[in-house]
């Protein structure tokens, strides 16, 4: 394979050793690897037990939007922190032959606290308080977080703990099993726990066709039966469902757990079919479970939750929605209506020098009116990557880019072939690209390709946040609705946050101006 393959992996110890192995196995194989450490929103917020975050994927959504940029090729992760529904693009492309699926327990020094009354069990998953709980329902449980070096010191130096919980699988690749630890065989992980997973890109084909190399079919065949339970019963890391399936003698076995939070209530389900007769299993199960009370319980653990609403500016996708953390009540819509000017063909007869093209409705706009081979531009420049990739793609070569229209006013300045440019823009574009540029005795020749609409909706007081994504989308806003005090604006880039600092006090901009790294910045606030 020519080109290196970019492995993103979080930058805790467990998460590189993990896909250290893949970057091995690969080797192996002779392609040529290297790894991208990303520090999640998990790894960042460690004053909070998971089941608090109520966010499904916490350690894996900043990757998925490292993937989605094109940042890195593909991720490694535990296979439990994976949601059960991936983002549209991002598929499975091989889980790793499973470790240890098992809970362990390590205590400080004798197991004569699991006969008292009282005693302080340490943990920050809610499906492992839940079923402890459920077992010594006088028993304690308290936080606590950080890698799995930090949770053994944090049990050691915390006087009051007497144990607390790990995944066996975690602390064995690490060799950090403390001789004072038992695995707990009653205790049901979480799906998919022990396992570690690979995905990528579902376009790129290449480096699947690799990966499908390191895949273990069993392990993916009872992982995908545990996710599928879990899924359908639509619960996450802040639900408490356990989940493990395992083959044995040419049967496939299934245990299903979901308890309430405080394991007053546990709903189980067992299942032996013959391999090759499993493909319903899940279904059956989850049924199995729903209809014994489970619907009820679940729906009582999502009623328990109030999210925080925060509001788009621009209507999500799916994809788009399910990058944003579930602990967060998300709506959308369109601020702005696009209408597309009709362009005449003296516009584009003879060849332009200079082209200048600050957004993807412009590029549509000349699309609707020419073909690619009747836009003979010598030099294109753009605003931004999005905008960038789709001229590259449907008309042709951008020379240059950059992430605001003052920045490339300023570039032109220092740079332009000639005096004069063409610039395709909207009925409501900013001053600021023109102004600069006639300054400087460069001749700004505007063709007004689309119209912009501010079409906004009254929002509910509830909304704490506002996504936005150029200033008409700001301007919008305003036509309809006050902002309060402690409202958030989170922008897509320096010009949209010049607009909505007008009206806010609280602005927030991302790091690259695409819709996911807007998501990703609300994602890194409500943690």
């Amino acid at each position: 394979m020519s080109k290196t393959i970019r492995i993103g992996t979080r930058d805790s110890e467990l998460a590189l050793y993990q896909a250290k192995i893949v970057k091995s196995q690969l080797e192996h194989l002779g392609h040529n690897v290297v790894l991208v450490p990303v520090k999640s929103t998990g790894d960042l917020q460690l004053n909070k037990p998971l089941y608090e975050l109520g966010i499904t994927g916490i350690f894996t959504k900043t990757l998925d939007i490292a993937m989605l940029n094109g940042d890195i090729d593909i991720a490694v992760h535990s296979l439990k922190d994976v949601p059960t529904l991936l983002p549209k693009g991002i598929v499975q492309a091989a889980v790793l032959k499973r470790g240890n699926v098992r809970d362990t327990l390590v205590y400080k020094t004798t197991e004569e606290f699991l006969g008292a009354r009282e005693a302080v069990i340490a943990t920050s998953s809610l499906r492992r308080k839940a079923q402890w709980l459920n077992r010594y329902p006088t028993h304690t449980i308290e936080d606590i977080r950080g890698n799995v070096n930090t949770r053994l010191q944090k049990l050691e130096e915390t006087e009051h703990f007497d144990a607390a919980i790990f995944a066996a699988a975690g602390i064995g690749r690490l060799e950090l099993r403390p001789e004072t630890a038992v695995n707990l065989e009653w205790m049901i992980p979480a799906a998919g726990q022990g396992a570690i997973v690979v995905v990528a890109l579902e376009e790129d084909e290449e480096t699947r066709a690799i990966l499908n190399e390191i895949n273990d079919e069993e392990t993916q065949t009872c992982t995908q039966i545990e996710r599928e339970f879990l899924n359908r019963l639509e619960g996450g890391c802040s639900a408490p469902i356990g989940a493990l399936c395992y083959i044995k003698e040419e049967e496939i076995h299934f245990d299903g757990i979901l308890l309430s939070p405080n394991g007053s209530k546990k709903i189980t389900v067992q299942r032996v079919k013959k391999l090759g007769e499993h493909h319903d299993m899940a279904a059956w199960c989850a049924d199995y479970v729903i209809e014994k009370g489970g619907k009820r319980l679940m729906d009582a653990i999502q009623e328990s939750s109030k999210p925080t609403t925060v509001y788009s500016t621009k209507s999500f996708t799916e994809d788009q929605r399910l990058l944003v953390n579930e602990n967060l009540g998300v709506e959308s819509s369109d601020f702005v209506k696009i209408s597309t000017n009709r362009l005449k063909p003296q516009v584009v007869r003879n060849p332009i020098q200079n082209v200048v093209i600050t957004s993807k409705n412009a590029v549509e706009a000349l699309l609707q009116n020419f073909s690619a081979v009747e836009l003979q531009f010598q030099n294109i420049y753009c605003v931004g990557r999005r905008t960038k990739r789709l001229v590259e793609k449907r008309i042709g070569e951008v020379k240059h880019t950059e992430p605001n229209a003052k920045k490339l006013a300023e570039y032109l300045v220092e740079y332009i072939e000639g005096t004069e440019v063409t610039y395709f823009c909207s009925d409501l574009r900013l001053d600021a690209l023109p102004t600069i540029l006639e300054e400087n005795n460069i001749t700004v020749n505007e063709i007004e390709a689309y119209q912009t609409k501010l079409d906004a909706v009254k929002l509910d007081d509830t909304v704490e946040a506002v996504l936005f994504y150029s200033p008409s989308t700001v301007q919008s806003f305003k036509q309809e609705n006050n902002v309060s005090d402690n409202m958030i604006a989170f922008c897509i880039g320096e010009t949209t946050a010049q607009e909505a600092k007008k009206h806010f006090k609280d602005i927030r901009i991302a790091k690259v101006p695409t819709v996911e790294s807007v998501i990703q910045l609300v994602n890194e606030h409500y943690i």
